[in-house]
């Protein structure tokens, strides 16, 4: 029901033609090659025992639960003909770098990453080792591949968002706040694309075109975010944008709660926000397409010859709860563009 941001087309004609003639030797390869590939994958999420392990690979939900599905209906089997290595950098910079090196150790087959600072710190270690970045915002300018049409080196995957989504945002916040004077933009500029320029520069021009003001509320680590908020509360009306940004994603729990505490309304880019008790979100459906690449990447395929595919489908989650709670009443017109409204 939402409008599609404007991207650069992929040619997924193109793709389907490669993976036919690819599959000419699948058959040749077979699902039960006597050696044993390694799928290795970085997260920033805990990974404290081998049960945590289990339950993010067992989800039917999770990005993993959904590439482990994925893999099986395509002959992969863990355990069988792959064995899946998880890494973790428990969202700290600083143990990053040693969980890269921990999986390149492994001499894996193909690695998946799941945002683009993983995606850079992987791209940082290794220009041989296949990469499949299963989200990554601007991957062109941050270097990953040469064009989404031909990405060219050692790295593919799925673009998350565009440029443009940042005066979305801001045009879907207007809308629930129709007396917005302020809106401020948290972001931490080590993790959010172009250290928050990426989504900055159509933000400012719509709110150029609208007269509202825009203030950028940088962060940097989790202790900052509560204060952060808090100082940008307050008259005149104000709202804020939560850019995509791995940082905000990892601490979403004090994002939210920050939000509702000094009642600043906010919109989100991922559903995920809106699981902690967000207002509303934008963004897309972050379909699990990862299998697809991997798959084609273990039977042999240049991750390089792979185009990377952009977001087929975008959708706006609103809570009216978290709005009445905020004294605000969502206008008609803009719930019913909604995918999704939560009570």
């Amino acid at each position: 029901m939402t409008e599609r941001p404007s991207a650069l087309a992929v040619d997924r004609r193109g793709f389907i033609r490669l993976a036919g003639a690819t599959a000419a030797g699948w058959i040749a390869l077979g699902a039960t090659s006597d050696r044993m590939r390694i799928v290795a994958s970085l997260t920033a999420l805990p990974l404290d025992d081998e049960l945590t392990r289990r339950s993010m690979i067992d989800s039917a939900t999770s990005r993993l639960g959904n590439l482990v599905v994925g893999l099986r209906q395509r002959g992969w089997v863990e355990g069988v003909n792959f064995r899946l290595e998880l890494r973790s950098s428990f969202g700290a910079p600083d143990r990053l770098k040693a969980a890269v090196q921990e999986l390149l150790e492994l001499k894996p087959d193909v690695i998946l990453t799941g945002s683009t600072v993983e995606t850079a710190a992987v791209l940082a270690a290794t220009k041989t080792v296949p990469v499949v970045f299963a989200t990554a915002n601007d991957p062109v300018g941050h270097g990953f591949v040469q064009s989404l049409a031909h990405p060219g080196g050692n790295a593919t995957g799925f673009t998350n968002s565009t440029a443009e989504m940042g005066g979305k945002w801001l045009q879907l916040i207007r809308e629930a706040v129709p007396d917005l004077a302020r809106v401020g933009v948290l972001f931490n500029s080590a993790t959010t694309p172009r250290a928050g320029r990426f989504f900055l520069d159509s933000i400012e021009q719509q709110a150029a075109e609208s007269g509202v003001s825009v203030l950028p509320v940088p962060v940097n680590v989790p202790a900052d975010i509560d204060e952060s908020v808090r100082r940008f509360s307050g008259p005149p009306k104000v709202a804020m944008i939560a850019l995509v940004d791995s940082f905000l994603v990892v601490n979403r729990q004090a994002v939210v709660a920050a939000a509702a505490k000094y009642r600043v309304p906010t919109i989100y880019p991922f559903h995920y926000f809106m699981d902690a008790g967000g207002l509303m979100s934008y963004g897309p459906t972050l379909e699990v397409r990862s299998a697809d690449y991997v798959d084609l990447i273990l039977r042999g395929t240049k991750a390089g010859d792979l185009p990377v595919q952009s977001p087929r489908k975008y959708e706006l989650l609103i809570n009216r709860t978290v709005a009445r709670s905020l004294g605000l009443t969502i206008p008609f017109t803009l719930l019913a563009r909604a995918d999704e409204i939560r009570e």
